[in-house]
Order: structure tokens, then sequence, then C-alpha cells
């Protein structure tokens, strides 16, 4: 897939979530592999170009984090303008422009979800953005601010015309927030606005069968995923794997096994301490850590304890009086007896006859931020 000049490796995309897509998750989710593009948190525009530390840490990068987005929301069209400048100055390789955040904080000052009320104010302050960059310039967008007002269609050909490189929809409105369903029909009518742009959707992808549905169903060229990545970070490499086996009529590999999923959950662990410092990456990690958890089997031994994790020793211990306590729900081989093998929620997702609604509950909104922003 091509973004203007910038070439991916893959179609799938590693949607932002606020407090979670940081650079620790962001390293681990490339190391697993499949993912084409990351996008970080959303950042303020203003306080990017103030130097906020807060702000500076959210753009926080290196080397391995490439290729690389910066979500940017923000309603004064020179404060946008600058910040790109400010971004491409520094390497980054994307500027994705946050139109759907549902956000009070972020829709109060005209930013978020407010941007797609004014087609004609917010279509002037991206082709700013767009003339003032060489760098692909992208926007992630809602249906529109309710069921009685999907404006993503034209807002999406809008945007087009002023030089956008790609558009981003999430199926659902700001009133829906993240509440009810995904519209993949609505994503739909965004693909047949646009000419000559790709659109990616984004919305309730969990497992690889439901980004190869929204695929089939929207005509979108790409899918972008968020909470599902936080609950499974292997789901690109996954999907991707689903596509090609799909497609040749072969068996799909299995899920990775729990040492994996262990050594995985350790390297993340790793990584935020090494960015945030011990005492704050251990803390940020408390919100972490279960999410890993939902793959385990039986572990509220394990979530009780690490939810009060202070240090990297401290974890350790958790970890391993937690794999002596699972030996218990074991076989000869090590593999989880079959009651336990499947989590009921992970049961729910393949069940392809089961309500999206039902499904979609299964997996909760991430809390936000440890700190709020």
């Amino acid at each position: 897939m091509r973004f203007g000049p910038l070439t991916l490796k893959s179609n799938l995309f590693l949607s932002p979530l606020a407090g979670y897509t940081n650079l620790p998750f962001r390293l681990v989710v490339r190391e697993v592999g499949g993912v084409g593009l990351c996008t970080t948190d959303l950042v303020n525009a203003r306080s990017l170009l103030e130097k906020n530390p807060k702000a500076l840490k959210l753009i926080e990068t290196s080397p391995a984090d490439s290729p690389l987005a910066v979500q940017l929301f923000g309603s004064v069209p020179e404060e946008m303008r600058d910040a790109a400048i400010y971004l491409e100055s520094l390497g980054i390789a994307c500027i994705d422009i946050n139109m759907g955040c549902p956000v009070k904080k972020v829709v109060k000052i005209g930013g978020g979800s407010a941007m797609m009320t004014e087609l004609d104010k917010t279509a002037a302050l991206v082709r700013g953005m767009v003339k003032a960059v060489k760098i692909p310039v992208t926007a992630k967008m809602r249906l529109g601010w309710d069921d009685d007002n999907h404006t993503a269609p034209d807002l999406a050909r809008t945007l087009e015309d002023v030089g956008v490189a790609a558009i981003f929809v999430h199926g659902r409105t700001r009133e829906q927030g993240f509440g009810g369903t995904v519209n993949l029909a609505g994503i739909r009518k965004v693909v047949g606005a646009v000419k000559t742009i790709p659109v990616i959707g984004n919305g309730d992808i969990i497992t690889p069968q439901a980004a190869k549905k929204m695929f089939d169903e929207t005509g979108c060229a790409g899918v972008s995923i968020g909470r599902g990545a936080f609950y499974d970070p292997w789901i690109f490499k996954r999907t991707l794997q689903y596509l090609v086996s799909y497609e040749n009529n072969i068996q799909l590999p299995p899920e990775p096994p729990f040492t994996e999923r262990v050594r995985i959950m350790r390297r993340h662990l790793d990584l935020m301490i090494e960015v945030f410092g011990e005492e704050l990456g251990c803390r940020m990690f408390r919100k972490v850590a279960p999410w890993y958890a939902k793959r385990f089997g039986p572990s509220h031994e394990f979530n009780k304890q690490v939810v009060q994790v202070s240090t990297k020793a401290q974890f350790d211990e958790i970890l391993e009086n937690y794999i002596r306590w699972r030996q218990q729900f074991v076989d000869e081989h090590g593999e989880l007896l079959p009651r336990f093998r499947q989590p009921p929620m992970v049961a729910s997702f393949m069940r392809e006859a089961e309500p999206a609604s039902t499904r979609r509950e299964q997996i909760p909104v991430p809390k936000g931020p440890v700190e709020v922003w």
C-alpha cells in the first residue's frame, strides 16, 4: 500500500489508543510482525509547538519504530500547519488528523469529531497542512456526529479534493462513543465516496475473521486495529496469515503458546521500564498485564497481584508464582486442560452467528492514561 510517497509493507494499521499505543507497545507490535504503519496517541498541536514535556513524550520514537504516523488534534489552522512542519523536520513519516475522537476535552476546542460538523472550515485547515509538508497527511474520522448526520462520505470527498493521502474511518458516530455496533455499510459508503485515495476501515476488529469480513463487506483498502491489538498483539501477523491461508485453502497456524505470550509480556515490561523508568513503567504496566492474562486461561491469581506491581523484581516473582499455580490447569505436556483451553470471551468471538453487539461487549474500552491529560 502507498500513501503518496510512503510505501507500506502491509495494509494493516495500529490505531491510536490514548494511554496505550505508546513507544513500548508499538515496538512490541512491530516485533511480533504484520503491521504496516503505527500511529501515536493523539497529540495536541499547540502543546507540541510549546514543547510541552508530555506532548514530546507522546511522539517519542526510535529507529525500530518506523514508519510512524503522529496523530494531531486541534482547530487552529496555523497551529496545525506549524505542528505538521515541525513533525516533518523530525523525520516523522506521516501525519494523521484526528476528526473522530468523541472525548469532550477534544471536541470542545473544535477538534476531534467536531471537525465533521463544519466541512468548509475543516477543508481549509487541512489544505494548509497538505501544502506545508511533503509527507502524507491522512484523516481519521467517524461516520458522523450522530445517526441523523452521517457526514463522513461528504467529508472524505472534500478532503480528497484538498490532497489528503488516505482516510481512516471508524464505523461509529460520535454519539455512539464506543458502544453499539460498527456500521460496515456506513464505511462502504465512505469507500464509494472517494475516487483515488485508500479508505481504511476501523472498529471491532478482534479476530482475523473480523478483519476479513470488513474487507469483504466494505471494500476498504486496509484495516486499522486498536483495542483488538491491545487484547492480542499477534492479530496483525495472524490476520496476514489468515488471509493467505483462506486464499490458498490451507489451515491457519495455531495461536501463540503460553510461553510465547509470557515472553512478549516480559518484553513489553522491559520496554516500559526502558522508556518510562522502573517506577512509572511498572505503574503503567498494572493496566497492561491483565490484558495479556486474558489469553492465559485461569488468571485471577495473577491479576490480583500484578495490579500492585512496583518493580521488575516484584513482577518476576508474581509471574513465577502464577506459573506454578497455573500448573493445576495443564496436562503433562504443559497444555491447558480442555475445559480451560479457550477463555469464554475468545469462544464468543469465534461464533460467527453471535450478534456483533454481544461480541463487542467482551472487549472493554481500556481506561485512560495514568496521568489525566
